[in-house]
């Protein structure tokens, strides 16, 4: 694919659908660039929710049709209202298919795991501090990961309801 014209490439990139376009952008800088192209994207919204809504929720200012479709996608994941989603091992707060905030990571940070002791097995001065504020930080985290979980769980519970 590298001696292939652009328009060329796009062409190809037009029969995937948004899973494989968005794993295409991992590849190389290249395809980053031609997969976020915007009319590959306009097509897939329009492909899954239609013209009459691709109207509607066309991008304004600076947004691309791919972030409207992310957007939208993950209405349709998660719903309007305000959640806490996990995607992969990061927890995000969403309101309407908008992430609001990063709220972490269940993986553990290196400078939580490096805290130094003295020779009793104590933390000394400054790292105790850091220590402190790194678990206050890990019990707000672990409540909100764990809300988080609850919410995955019963997303699934009611899907294998309905099914």
């Amino acid at each position: 694919m590298e001696s292939l014209p652009a328009d060329l490439c796009l062409k190809i990139f037009c029969w995937l659908d948004h899973q494989n376009l968005a794993a295409a952008q991992q590849v190389c800088k290249k395809w980053k660039v031609l997969a976020s192209d915007n009319v590959l994207w306009s097509n897939l919204f329009k492909e899954r929710w239609g013209g009459d809504r691709a109207t509607f929720y066309a991008p304004v200012d600076s947004k691309l049709w791919k972030h409207v479709y992310e957007v939208q996608d993950r209405c349709d994941r998660v719903g309007l209202g305000l959640k806490i989603i996990r995607e992969g091992g990061d927890y995000y707060l969403v309101h309407q298919g908008e992430i609001q905030r990063y709220l972490g990571s269940r993986r553990k940070s290196k400078r939580a795991a490096s805290c130094s002791l003295n020779t009793k097995g104590e933390l000394r001065g400054d790292e105790f501090m850091k220590h402190e504020e790194s678990c206050c930080g890990g019990i707000l985290d672990k409540i909100l990961f764990f809300i988080g979980d609850l919410e995955v769980a019963s997303a699934d519970a009611k899907r294998s309801r309905i099914q």
